[in-house]
Order: C-alpha cells, then sequence, then structure tokens
C-alpha cells in the first residue's frame, strides 16, 4: 500500500512538471518559447545575433544601407550585428551565410551579389532554422523568410515615361544597366522599355556596368566615339549617370544632352539634380530601418509579410527643393 501510494504521489510530480513545461513553451519571448514564422521555437533572450552579408561597399548606396541597419539597431540594445562586405564576389557571399549558419546566429539579412548563386545557401539556412531578410536584390523561389525592396519595375518604367515626355516621345538614348544578373538590373531594364514603348525613342547603345560608376564613364566613352547624337543618358544607378556625365563632360559635349540617374541619395543623385549634372534621379531606399524593425518581429515570434514593397520618388529641377514627388 505504502509502496502504491509513493508511485501516485511521484507520477502526480512528473505530470505536474510536463503540464508547466508544456504551458511555459506555449507562452510569448519574455515568458518562454514562441514560435518562428518558419515553425521553429524561439527562446527569449537578451540579446540577438544578426549577421549581414553585403554584396559589395563600391557603391556609396550601398554604404549608406550598412549605415541605414546600424543606426536602426543601435536603438536597440537587444541586437548584435555582425557585418561582413562580399567585395563584390558571389563566393565570398556563399562563404559569409555558410559562416553565419555555423556560427548559429540569430537572423540573417543578405543583399545578395546575384540572384541565382546565392539561392541555394539562403535556402539551407533557413532549413538550418535561421530566417533570412532578403534585402534590395531578390534570390529565386520562395525560400526566404521575408524580402523587402522597392519595385524597381515600376521605378524604371517611370524613369521611362518621365524621358518619354521630356523628349516628347523621340530620341536617342543611351542605357547604362546594373549587373544584368541581378533582378534589379533586368527590372530596371524591362520596366524602362515598357515605360518608352510606343514612342520613337531609339535605345542606340547599351552595356552593362555592373552598377559602377568607372565602368560606367568607360562604356559612355565607346558610345560618344561611335554616337554623333546622343539625347539623354538612362543609368540604371546615380553612379553610373555620373559616370556617364563625367566623360560627356570631358569631351565637352554634357550640354547636348540629358542624364537621368536611380537611387536619389541625398548626398549624391539628389545633390547632382540640384547641381544640374543629372536632370532626375529616381528614389531607392536602403530599406536599412525596415529591415531591423522586421527582423526584431520575427524574432520575437510575430508573422511578418513574405514580400515588403518599399516607395519611390522622382526628383527634377522643378520638384527637388520641396522633397520629390512620390511615384503613382
Amino acid at each position: 500500500m505504502r509502496n502504491t501510494k509513493r508511485g501516485f504521489i511521484v507520477g502526480a510530480a512528473f505530470t505536474s512538471i510536463v503540464t508547466a513545461l508544456l504551458l511555459t513553451g506555449c507562452g510569448k519571448p519574455g515568458g518562454g518559447q514562441s514560435a518562428e514564422p518558419d515553425g521553429r521555437p524561439a527562446a527569449a533572450k537578451s540579446t540577438y545575433t544578426i549577421g549581414m552579408s553585403q554584396c559589395n561597399l563600391g557603391e556609396p548606396w550601398r554604404v549608406q544601407m550598412n549605415a541605414d541597419v546600424k543606426a536602426a539597431a543601435e536603438k536597440h540594445p537587444a541586437i548584435k550585428m555582425v557585418f561582413k562586405d562580399a567585395q563584390n564576389d558571389t563566393l565570398k557571399q556563399r562563404a559569409h551565410v555558410e559562416e553565419f549558419v555555423s556560427a548559429g546566429v540569430d537572423l540573417i539579412i543578405i543583399s545578395p551579389k546575384e540572384a541565382a548563386p546565392l539561392t541555394e545557401p539562403v535556402a539551407k539556412a533557413v532549413d538550418a532554422g535561421i530566417p533570412v531578410i532578403v534585402l534590395d536584390r531578390a534570390v529565386l523561389g520562395d525560400k526566404f523568410t521575408c524580402f523587402i525592396g522597392a519595385d524597381n519595375k515600376k521605378i524604371g518604367k517611370a524613369a521611362g515615361e518621365w524621358i518619354k515626355q521630356k523628349l516628347g516621345g523621340k530620341g536617342r538614348v543611351v542605357e547604362l544597366k546594373g549587373l544584368m544578373t541581378s533582378i534589379p538590373g533586368q527590372d530596371r531594364n524591362d520596366g524602362f522599355r515598357a515605360g518608352i514603348a510606343g514612342s520613337e525613342i531609339e535605345v542606340i547603345f547599351e552595356a552593362d556596368m555592373k552598377w559602377l560608376e568607372p565602368d560606367a564613364r568607360k562604356e559612355m566613352e565607346s558610345a560618344l566615339s561611335r554616337f554623333k547624337k546622343i539625347d539623354l543618358v538612362y543609368a540604371h544607378n546615380d553612379p553610373g549617370a555620373h559616370g556617364a556625365y563625367l566623360a560627356a563632360k570631358a569631351a565637352g559635349r554634357e550640354k547636348e544632352m540629358m542624364f537621368v540617374g536611380i537611387d536619389a541619395l541625398p548626398q549624391e543623385g539628389v545633390a547632382y539634380v540640384k547641381q544640374g549634372i543629372l536632370d532626375a534621379t529616381f528614389q531607392y531606399p536602403t530599406g536599412g530601418a525596415e529591415a531591423i524593425e522586421t527582423a526584431l518581429k520575427i524574432l520575437r515570434g510575430e508573422k511578418v509579410p513574405k514580400h515588403i514593397t518599399l516607395g519611390s520618388r522622382v526628383f527634377d529641377k522643378s520638384n527637388v527643393d520641396v522633397g520629390g514627388q512620390p511615384l503613382d
């Protein structure tokens, strides 16, 4: 009888402990565990480590993105950021993701150099239970936690429509493309072509300048040597447009044509419009603050949208002094 009673007491105590653990596991961070959007449990922690892989820091816009991420993260003492620069090397960026997974970071932010080569390592990170925010440039498929970026096709189309209006529906245009193995480069090209569709605008020269100002300047030098008449240069980013302007200025031809870019950083594209170097720039927000805001939600176990689309504005001489004009 005594052994039976003892067994009942031990069994009841074990059941109480299991029940307490189960109840604790259903709580929110701060009172136990919660579930991540991908289903894995996330224990409440005093600090979270976020690894960020930037494809390169050779572009002012990407330097600004890192600065925006850092500034947003510093507002939250619980976040520890680890930044890595892939130096425009896809293999290095793949290694970054693998290193973050091996280190067991709580979340990864990546702005990929190229879509296809970074798709697999991002998917493997998600499979390992680490949420991944893809920032600015998409990967292929849907094996990521959240993508944050502006609509590059919409921006490219808006640029095309602005150019069509300014040129009166006809003219000779040079297109200096971003890296065409990246989704933004492809979308800014597709959108632009849709924007000028139905007009008599002719793209007489096009080249992949890989987002880099020195490359854009070299390509523009080639265009200038081949064509006596160029009405406008459309570059997929402001460094590209600025490089084209410098090439045209060196040839004494900068006043013969207009220059249009994308990015609209206050100290870069917007400043160029104010100085009369560029005729227009279209904003491509970095998404740095939004990335940290979204990361915090994920780490708390909250659901976040699969895609977050950021807004854009156009800056030209008619509106640059009043903060530009939002795109419809």
